[in-house]
């Protein structure tokens, strides 16, 4: 019989026994996760300088930050611009635009071999003006929309069932100033039109076009199964003449655009509102007028140009790049409301930091610097946001935009 007295008896043996069983059988740890594998990095350049002759290929790994050397993937025109077709089962394409200042500009379209990275060239179709300068395609993979700076145009396209682009679907001239606004105050930078982005609402109903030429940001109701857009524009504008839009950024909570303004170094912050189940769909912006400079205050403002933009997956910082003081600068965002605060302000490692990118993990920051004929990478601190380095600079000439696969 099992008593209350014999079960305090054993207990001391048992308890013996049991840590006999865990001693000669250890718990069992899970295995850390593993670390992501090399990714491959796609470089576009300007081959109307020096020796570049397209779009170069280097392997990057997130353990240690480190790039192999570049080596040439296609052979292409001024790859000034490159997207990717959104990841989903079967192959990958890469979209390039051909930044030639001709009428007869085109848009590359390349098949991505997932195993070694090689690029191959499955289509070119017109890009629809002159100085194609920025490409993007939709989250579903189905359409595609390009930028021309030179051409004062856009244009749209469909995608087709083997990756490639169909011939514009739409071209929608800028010029029109009735539509789009008179250029600004600067004769020498802004004497037209000039789209110098095109970028996709996180909800893949909008398209917002950056018009460096007229001060204004144009936001368009697009059908992304098809590429058509589809309503007429509705202008926003910082009432800042002369200031210049380039690129915007979408805050991951879609509720936050930040704009970066060439010409001017600053960067401005919008709120944006989209309406739902309407027949007629609107995407508005709300400037918060808190402009905040890029350079620093003592810098010559007509010596620089700000040129990227982009903000961490987790939304708690900004990071804009400046050419002509060379530097990459980071703000914190207020979770409250939005509002940027300079935290650093660090040189890019190079000249002309044309364009950056962070990659896919969020640690590590590749710059390239256009005029130096480098890319520069640095570290990246989750914390505090702030960037180290460069840790590395790899030689390559005239890079112009950078794009993880």
């Amino acid at each position: 019989m099992f008593t209350r007295r014999r079960f305090f008896v054993l207990l001391p043996a048992f308890a013996v026994s049991t840590y006999d069983a865990a001693a000669q059988f250890p718990f069992r740890r899970k295995k850390p996760a593993p670390l992501p594998p090399p990714v491959f990095v796609y470089f576009g350049t300007d081959t109307a300088k020096g020796p570049s002759k397209g779009i170069y290929q280097s392997r990057f790994d997130s353990r240690t930050g480190q790039l192999t050397p570049p080596v040439l993937a296609a052979t292409t025109a001024r790859p000034s611009f490159l997207a990717l077709s959104p990841p989903r089962n079967g192959p990958r394409f890469l979209y390039a635009v051909n930044a030639v200042n001709d009428p007869s500009a085109t848009v590359t379209t390349f098949a991505l071999d997932p195993k070694t990275g090689a690029l191959s060239q499955i289509g070119q179709v017109p890009s629809g003006g002159a100085g194609p300068c920025y490409i993007s395609v939709d989250a579903m993979g189905k359409s595609a929309f390009v930028a021309n700076y030179v051409g004062s145009t856009i244009a749209s396209y469909s995608i087709l069932p083997d990756g490639s682009l169909s011939q514009p679907v739409d071209q929608i001239d800028f010029k029109d100033h009735k539509r789009f606004g008179s250029p600004g105050p600067n004769s020498t930078r802004q004497n037209a039109s000039h789209p110098h982005s095109v970028t996709i609402s996180p909800d893949n109903r909008f398209l917002l076009v950056n018009d460096l030429g007229t001060d204004h940001i144009s936001v368009f109701v697009i059908h992304h199964d098809t590429g058509h857009i589809i309503t007429e524009p509705h202008l926003f504008t910082n009432d800042r003449p002369g200031s210049g839009p380039r690129h915007v950024v979408f805050h991951p909570n879609g509720r936050w655009v930040y704009g970066i303004n060439e010409m001017e170094s600053t960067i401005d912050h919008y709120l944006w509102t989209a309406t739902r189940f309407s027949q007629s769909p609107q995407g508005l912006l709300v400037n918060t007028n808190t402009p905040i400079k890029t350079i620093a205050q003592n810098f010559p403002a007509d010596k620089n140009t700000a040129s990227e933009v982009a903000v961490s997956p987790d939304g708690k910082f900004l990071y804009a790049s400046n050419r002509g003081e060379d530097s990459l600068v980071v703000f914190s965002i207020s979770p409250k409301d939005g509002a940027l605060t300079l935290i650093q302000r660090i040189a890019s490692g190079g000249k002309v930091p044309r364009h950056f990118t962070l990659d896919p993990t969020a640690q590590w920051l590749l710059c390239g610097n256009q005029d130096s004929a480098t890319v520069t990478v640095f570290r990246r601190d989750a914390t505090t946001g702030k960037l180290t380095g460069p840790i590395q600079t790899v030689s390559l000439d005239s890079p112009l935009y950078t794009l993880f696969a």
